[in-house]
């Protein structure tokens, strides 16, 4: 049981145990000389510049035309350059990765934990990157580590656990002493309490020790981690997803050993599923904001963004993988746009789930007269979730603007206070927007009947999706 070590005030507890801990200890996917760094900024230029139609597009490695995503440790050639780590006010220090440098990141944590591992993950895949977690966690339980896994029933097992055996990597960490607890159980045999087959938990959290934290939009699997966990010979069959995360050492990562620990009580302990809730707003002396909201019908999480929207002053940068918001969201948005601010979205040209691909679009019409800035990112799967207001304010984590976050969904997001970090976003939506397609107005208006009237069908319906 975890009671050990998460019963009481679990913020009480680790206080006490905070220390500073040295700047390498920070899990990153690489950490770069000087002739390293100045070698990827020479390629950042080259990369960056305007390409004329008649010239080939950039390269990324021996897979062909660039699609903006780092697939492998040394394919950097999507521009992206690993920024610094940001020191908050309190000490905490945050680090911005993308795509399947987090993966590797978290990796590198649990395998350098010496007391705890929490992990908390919508989905833990049944493949090479999901088998190479599972075997490291089970080496970690098997050293005396305190290993806890919470995993979404339906995410991780599919409903195909109704009719099929589940993936043996569960029951062999289970055997090596890590504590699982499966979230909402399918199978209504294998519930401890009230069956809730709708309600999820899309939240992605690593806690490591006392004081190390990685939270984002990243499940653990081969489409997100691409090479970067487990080398593969082909990654041809397999869509790559675009994706954040964040990483932090430091005392603010105490709020999210909160969040972990009262979803843990809740699994063990039923009740109403808004035990699993959990909000710290931003502080004079914390620039770290938590919001772990859980399904309701009156959920803050929709008054939280909507305040925080409404507080922008020169520009929105959102990049979202589902977007179908409820009105008055999409109100705030215009509004904001028509005061001047510049409202900047990015969304998907291409996923996972096509009828959220045309509820984001059956939404242009009312921004593009407002003057919002609508991109959709090309060749990839986006599957990232940030907001960045005023180039200061960062909202990033597995929340999406869409009813089944809000209404069906257990979410997990932090709010991030800093310009330096802010700034750090707004350089990685730049580096999206070269691989984006910017939806104009005029086109927009000369769209098929038959694709108006599927946006139209698909809005009226989204509450549903």
């Amino acid at each position: 049981m975890v009671r050990a070590d998460y019963s009481g005030d679990v913020g009480a507890k680790l206080r006490s145990r905070i220390h500073s801990t040295p700047l390498s200890s920070i899990p990153m996917a690489t950490v770069e000389t000087a002739t390293d760094r100045n070698s990827r900024r020479r390629l950042l230029k080259r990369v960056t510049a305007k390409h004329d139609p008649s010239c080939p597009a950039p390269r990324q490695g021996e897979h062909g035309t660039s699609t903006g995503v780092n697939i492998a440790p040394g394919s950097d050639d999507d521009g992206w350059i690993v920024p610094d780590p940001v020191t908050l006010c309190d000490g905490t220090r945050v680090q911005l990765y993308k795509d399947g440098e987090a993966l590797h990141a978290a990796y590198d944590a649990i395998k350098n934990a010496q007391k705890r591992v929490c992990l908390e993950v919508y989905i833990f895949a049944n493949d090479h990157t999901g088998n190479a977690f599972a075997d490291l966690l089970c080496a970690k339980a098997q050293e005396g580590v305190h290993v806890y896994v919470i995993y979404d029933s339906i995410g991780s097992c599919g409903i195909e656990q109704l009719w099929r055996d589940k993936a043996p990597m569960f029951s062999k960490m289970r055997r090596a002493g890590v504590r699982l607890a499966e979230f909402h159980p399918l199978r209504m045999w294998e519930g401890r309490y009230s069956w809730k087959p709708l309600q999820r938990d899309h939240r992605k959290l690593l806690l490591v020790d006392d004081n190390i934290a990685g939270m984002g939009g990243i499940n653990v699997g081969r489409e997100y981690a691409g090479s970067w966990v487990v080398p593969t010979d082909s990654l041809q069959d397999c869509d790559l997803w675009r994706d954040n995360a964040v990483g932090m050492v430091g005392p603010s990562t105490r709020f999210l050993f909160h969040s972990f620990a009262r979803t843990w009580k809740y699994i063990h302990s039923g009740g109403r599923t808004r035990r699993a809730e959990f909000f710290h707003p931003l502080e004079n002396t914390s620039d770290l904001g938590v919001l772990a909201s859980v399904p309701s019908m009156d959920s803050p999480l929709v008054p939280r963004l909507r305040a925080m929207l409404n507080s922008a002053k020169s520009s929105i940068e959102m990049t979202m993988a589902y977007f179908a918001p409820p009105d008055e969201l999409v109100d705030v948005l215009c509004k904001r746009a028509k005061r001047g601010v510049k409202v900047r979205l990015m969304l998907p040209g291409r996923g996972d789930v096509p009828i959220l691909i045309t509820a984001a679009r059956s939404f242009y019409e009312r921004l593009l007269p407002c003057d919002v800035e609508i991109y959709e990112r090309q060749h990839v799967i986006l599957h990232a979730k940030t907001m960045c207001i005023d180039r200061e304010f960062t909202i990033l984590g597995s929340t999406n603007l869409d009813y089944r976050s809000i209404e069906y969904n257990l979410e997990l997001s932090c709010i991030i206070r800093s310009k330096q970090f802010g700034e750090q976003m707004h350089d990685l939506f730049e580096n999206d927007v070269r691989y984006a397609k910017r939806i104009s107005a005029k086109e927009w208006r000369r769209r098929p009947r038959l694709d108006r009237f599927g946006q139209w069908a698909v809005n009226r319906a989204r509450y549903l999706l």
